[in-house]
């Protein structure tokens, strides 16, 4: 079964976000004053802001390692993963009372580009097909997908009206390749919503009581046309995602190697210096 994506992780981020944003306001308003990093508000939220970017970087690649392990999904580690990716970030740049001086000032940087890759990371890593255990998908398990796609598309269109079945013409076309790995990143959403406004289209030119048939076939014309994108576009996302790696991992280790030595100089100047 090929994991279905999508955006609950990111909904849920923000929701907290806004959560966390009307308590930050309200203590502004209760002190008549930005949380200064050094008091208890402040300390508070970036220890806990920071222990979430720890669980970030640290228990979706233990559980992705670990191919023993039974505890949970890998699609709800991802989206853990997500969540406090972009929860905890946010939890520290409130802490730091909105002065990016010294030190401060590059792990606050450090952030926003590892976030930011997160993103781009995310987008990637969904244009490549996999189970629900987050094991990838080969091209010969996609064809076989699109075989049994095809044999039910032509089963139910067996039984359908002429109006119906004129239609499928018009949304299974062949599939080309984007010439480049930017291709992929900027087309899809693009492609997506073609296909969304092509279906809506054609339910309109259809009467109230043939849309109850529509809505079976635009499922299956809607599976098809995933398949055969991610076939067309599996090398490419494999390749772009690999690249990521190279590229987020280093600067993370780079965010957390900062942040380590901002929190040892922190304690170093706040407590053992008095």
């Amino acid at each position: 079964m090929q994991q279905r994506y999508s955006n609950k992780e990111l909904w849920l981020a923000f929701a907290a976000i806004l959560v966390i944003a009307l308590v930050y306001v309200g203590m502004v308003v209760w002190l008549d004053d930005i949380p200064h990093a050094s008091d208890f508000f402040g300390h508070s939220i970036g220890i806990l802001g920071f222990i979430l970017m720890l669980m970030t970087e640290t228990l979706y690649s233990i559980r992705k390692r670990s191919r023993s392990a039974r505890w949970g999904r890998m699609a709800d580690w991802l989206d853990f993963h997500i969540f406090t990716g972009i929860v905890g970030p946010f939890m520290v740049l409130l802490h730091s009372s909105w002065k990016f001086n010294g030190l401060a000032g590059v792990v606050t940087l450090l952030m926003f580009i590892v976030v930011a890759s997160g993103f781009v990371g995310r987008y990637i890593y969904t244009a490549v097909p996999r189970t629900v255990d987050g094991v990838e998908i080969e091209s010969f398990q996609l064809e076989q997908q699109i075989a049994q796609n095809e044999d039910e598309l032509k089963n139910w269109l067996a039984s359908q009206p002429e109006s119906i079945k004129v239609l499928r013409k018009h949304f299974v076309q062949p599939i080309q390749a984007p010439p480049s790995g930017l291709a992929l990143i900027l087309s899809r959403p693009l492609l997506e919503l073609g296909d969304r406004l092509k279906l809506w289209q054609a339910k309109r030119s259809l009467d109230p009581a043939k849309r109850a048939q529509f809505r079976h076939l635009e499922g299956l014309l809607q599976q098809q046309t995933r398949l055969r994108r991610q076939i067309a576009t599996l090398t490419i996302a494999r390749r772009l995602l690999a690249l990521w790696h190279t590229v987020h991992i280093p600067i993370g280790m780079a965010l957390f190697t900062s942040a380590f030595i901002h929190i040892g100089a922190a304690i170093y100047y706040a407590t053992l210096l008095r």
